[in-house]
């Protein structure tokens, strides 16, 4: 089957250009202007749209099981609220418990995603612990289409590993081209200061921030990647919240050292006087790392025009205010840590970002799909419009305006944190892999149909 998607301005990280891009079953032909309609299935008039590569979020936590309780969106609900994002791929973690192998978490995340799976989607390897069996596992990885692991410098006793055995690991990453992405806070004293936090009865959300400031995720990023740089691995810092932690990356860089990086919408959007909150409302907004002040959302801000940061990421990780978050009303260290946004994502780096002037149309493509995919090793298949990829293409009409509500919200939640915020931009069509999942406000798309991606090495120039 041919659709012919007609008149649109098509955005690369290279170029904006008025053209046709002709798709024919899941593949793009060719992007040109006055393409023939000749022998076409179906013709989409894309005047006054943008035509842009598929979403790609390469950091997102469905059905993810945290002790207490299980993060609200599985592979099908996420995958709605993605597609209505207009993301078409995303890559989650693998994540073993301690005792279980490495293959037994990828078997059992891809059961997770079997038959539920709208959009694309790829795994990251979590590595929790650190032994002999586990390091030749990590030698594997890359036949199950896994180029990228994940290690944690928090959360003592459940997920962090030691400087030395990040070190252990960085080096079988760095032997087998395998990027290493890092949660940089540094758990000793963090949980030194929850404990003492407790002690003395402060338990309120707001308490979650403050026994967690960011000189300590600045000092984690800091260690992070000079152990990775000493490893010879290449090193990606995840969720990036503040400007004392992008100081680490950018200095670091200018001594000739390799980092990349990637914040998320909540920490451009949202800063910690939402902790603050009454009657616990605070507890909606609790992540890790926590939000920040309004002039680290700024400092963010700059560090994507500046091209500081490669990434904007989501860490979707929602859990509801009712059932879920008040499992903490009495302690603020057992409220589940995380935000949505799947489905924010896009749209908000849209309307904040380039029709406010704070980055470019260019610079939003790499952001949100060229870049994940070179660096996580989906491209030229994933993150471009040109012929050969993957038809992974949505329309944006950027002059429409809505308000996000969680009345109109796609994922399974009972509360949307961004919730009355006016935006520019509005997404009317997504495809992936030629086919329609997303019109207006019907979703097309068929459960099961997503597929699972077999990565290639990265690309980290």
């Amino acid at each position: 089957m041919q659709t012919l998607i007609k008149n649109g301005t098509v955005v690369t990280e290279e170029k904006i250009l008025t053209a046709d891009v002709l798709i024919e079953d899941e593949k793009i032909i060719t992007v040109e202007k006055n393409l023939p309609a000749t022998g076409v299935d179906e013709i989409i008039d894309a005047e006054g749209l943008y035509v842009l590569p598929g979403g790609i979020d390469v950091h997102t936590h469905l059905d993810l099981d945290v002790g207490a309780t299980v993060s609200a969106d599985d592979f099908y609900t996420g995958h709605v609220a993605a597609a209505f994002g207009g993301t078409t791929t995303h890559i989650d973690f693998a994540t073993p418990a301690k005792g279980e192998t490495l293959k037994s978490a990828y078997e059992e995340w891809l059961g997770k995603a079997d038959g539920k799976a709208v959009i694309d989607y790829g795994f990251h390897m979590s590595v929790v612990e650190v032994n002999e069996s586990i390091l030749r596992e990590m030698e594997q990885l890359s036949g199950w289409g896994i180029t990228s692991i994940k290690v944690y410098m928090a959360y003592k006793n459940i997920l962090q590993l030691t400087d030395e055995e990040i070190f252990r690991v960085m080096q079988v990453a760095a032997r087998k081209n395998i990027l290493t992405a890092v949660h940089a806070e540094n758990g000793d004293v963090i949980d030194f200061n929850v404990k003492s936090l407790l002690r003395d009865g402060k338990t309120e959300p707001k308490y979650h921030a403050l026994s967690r400031p960011p000189l300590l995720e600045a000092e984690a990023t800091h260690r992070a990647i000079y152990i990775a740089n000493a490893a010879g691995a290449n090193v990606y810092i995840v969720h990036v919240t503040a400007e004392m932690s992008l100081a680490q990356i950018v200095e670091s860089r200018k001594r000739g050292l390799k980092v990349l990086a990637e914040t998320c919408p909540h920490y451009l959007m949202l800063d910690d006087s939402y902790l603050e909150l009454p009657d616990f409302e605070g507890a909606k907004y609790i992540c890790s790392p926590p939000l920040r002040k309004k002039s680290d959302n700024e400092a963010l801000w700059k560090g994507l025009s500046e091209e500081d940061l490669q990434i904007v990421s989501t860490d979707h990780c929602p859990f509801n205010f009712k059932g879920q978050k008040d499992l903490g009303k009495d302690a603020f260290n057992k409220i589940p840590n995380g935000l949505p946004g799947l489905e924010e994502r896009i749209p908000i780096l849209f309307s904040e970002g380039v029709a406010k002037g704070k980055i470019s149309l260019a610079q939003f493509v790499k952001l949100t799909a060229t870049n994940p995919a070179k660096i996580f090793g989906l491209y030229p298949r994933k993150g471009v419009l040109k012929t050969g990829a993957d038809a992974d293409v949505y329309l944006l009409n950027p002059n429409a305006e809505r308000t996000i509500s969680v009345k109109t919200s796609h994922g399974n939640l009972d509360y949307n944190p961004y919730e009355g915020l006016k935006i520019k931009g509005k997404i009317e069509k997504v495809f992936r892999r030629g086919k329609l999942i997303v019109d207006g406000e019907r979703f097309l798309g068929e459960k099961g149909s997503g597929i699972y991606l077999h990565r290639s090495s990265p690309i980290v120039n």
